[in-house]
């Protein structure tokens, strides 16, 4: 079974020594929790690296630097925990609603030494009182649903990155019938094939319509 780096150099995939080191720590923990707790279904390099750590390195070349980011529904800490070993720069926040998986990203953060805040709490709720300039979220829902958490508080949301698969124009179609998106406007800032698959992967920008 191939490591990291051997998997990581399969895909052309280049980090700093001591962010694989982290990255590859990360996964340790991960993958440990994982038996106690459903955090993720990538239990490989091979799908970590071609799913997870893929789509992190797409939006990390969509933030610029030193921006404030927000990741909704962190989960398994993809792609929050990513983002913030990747991007130092970063100040990055998380926020995850299940408690045992919000203890969980917890554990991850200090497990890997990264300052990140983690709250246990809905994101539209930590947008009450706190403003981002970029949110970002994965398999969270469907834009009608990202449209009805977010439809009070945009201008605290800064730019949502949204990572989508190939049916997210039908998604839209659904969440203008709601009319849940009429304050913000929407492009595709990012299009690229899954390693390995044929799927293929977009990264929707929404943000408030001046």
């Amino acid at each position: 079974m191939a490591n990291l780096k051997q998997t990581m150099d399969a895909y052309g995939i280049e980090l700093p020594e001591d962010q694989r080191t982290q990255v590859k720590h990360y996964c340790q923990i991960l993958w440990e929790l994982n038996k106690h707790i459903n955090l993720t279904r990538h239990t490989t390099y091979e799908k970590f690296v071609s799913r997870d750590l893929y789509d992190a390195i797409q939006l990390s070349k969509l933030i610029p630097e030193g921006k404030e980011v927000l990741d909704v529904g962190s989960g398994g800490g993809v792609p929050g925990v990513l983002l913030a070993i990747m991007r130092p720069d970063l100040k990055v926040t998380l926020a995850e609603s299940v408690g045992k998986k919000a203890s969980a990203l917890g554990q991850m953060t200090e497990g890997i030494e990264l300052e990140i805040e983690v709250y246990q709490c809905r994101a539209e709720d930590l947008l009450v009182d706190f403003r981002f300039d970029y949110t970002t979220a994965r398999a969270v829902g469907p834009l009608v649903k990202l449209g009805t958490w977010f439809e009070e508080v945009w201008l605290s949301v800064g730019k949502l990155l949204a990572l989508k698969g190939p049916n997210w124009p039908q998604e839209k179609k659904v969440a203008d019938e709601a009319k849940v998106l009429d304050k913000v406007s929407l492009e595709v800032v990012a299009e690229y094939q899954t390693p390995g698959t044929e799927w293929t992967s977009y990264i929707l920008q929404l943000q408030p319509k001046r």
